[in-house]
């Protein structure tokens, strides 16, 4: 089970580094229930895991250019005072593991159906289908937003890259390929607040923990070099359906 693991956490790596985000939505289900962890242990092992991946992701994406500083630590900032305080909320007794998975489960298949929302045939972009937000040029949205995502964060161990990048490209005017950059510096981000938030109250098996970081870095790498050659469109839309599987199968089981 641990092979098939590390083979599930190099696919993990490569959507993060072909979409700049979906890794904790696929590592937390294979933690939970392929390798049999608690549930608030793998949430924090997620945040090693996707943390560490979306880093490394991001180097080839600064080469290239691909990533606003300005908009990462405007939203990144906001983002990691929400992972902190998501991560402190999920310590609390009434914060069951049975909850966090469905919340997990619902914020997943939000995401999904956001990804699968009817697109403008004039739209190039894919992420322009997303529905609009009131205020398309307010960073005040974009920081209250990243605030959201955070907490999100760290209370479910979601990195937040189905909504850091259309929040990236619909508020913050970023276009898609940088907005994919942008955001894997952002989940990075997230991740190291979130883990503090845990630091102390948990105890993670380091060297499973490491071990499945490694080979969501080696997937994230591979990703980030295909990246440019494939249709971010058609791999988006894939990935929807994907979620919303995973999303069904993790909200059945934490109800029943």
């Amino acid at each position: 089970m641990q092979w098939l693991a590390l083979g599930l956490a190099l696919l993990i790596g490569l959507s993060l580094g072909l979409l700049g985000g979906g890794g904790a939505v696929l590592a937390l289900p294979v933690l939970v229930y392929v390798l049999d962890i608690d549930p608030k242990t793998a949430i924090a092992m997620t945040l090693v895991v996707v943390g560490s991946a979306s880093l490394l992701g991001a180097i080839p994406h600064a080469r290239r250019g691909n990533i606003d500083w300005l908009r990462t630590g405007v939203f990144g900032s906001s983002t990691m005072v929400g992972a902190f305080g998501g991560a402190r909320l999920a310590l609390l007794p009434w914060v069951t593991a049975q909850l966090q998975m469905g919340l997990f489960a619902v914020a997943i298949l939000a995401a999904a159906s956001f990804m699968l929302w009817p697109q403008s045939p004039k739209a190039d972009d894919p992420v322009l289908s997303y529905p609009r937000p009131f205020c398309l040029s307010c960073w005040t949205w974009l920081i209250s937003e990243g605030i959201g995502v955070g907490v999100l964060t760290g209370l479910v161990g979601v990195g937040g890259g189905f909504a850091i990048v259309p929040a990236l490209v619909l508020l913050g005017k970023v276009p898609m390929r940088k907005a994919i950059g942008t955001s894997l510096v952002i989940i990075g981000l997230n991740a190291i607040a979130g883990l503090m938030g845990y630091w102390g109250r948990l105890s993670l098996p380091w060297g499973l923990t490491l071990t499945f970081a490694a080979s969501a870095c080696l997937g994230t790498l591979l990703g980030g070099a295909v990246s440019q050659r494939l249709s971010t469109q058609g791999l988006q839309r894939s990935f929807a359906l994907l979620l919303l599987a995973i999303g069904g199968f993790v909200l059945a089981r934490s109800v029943l």
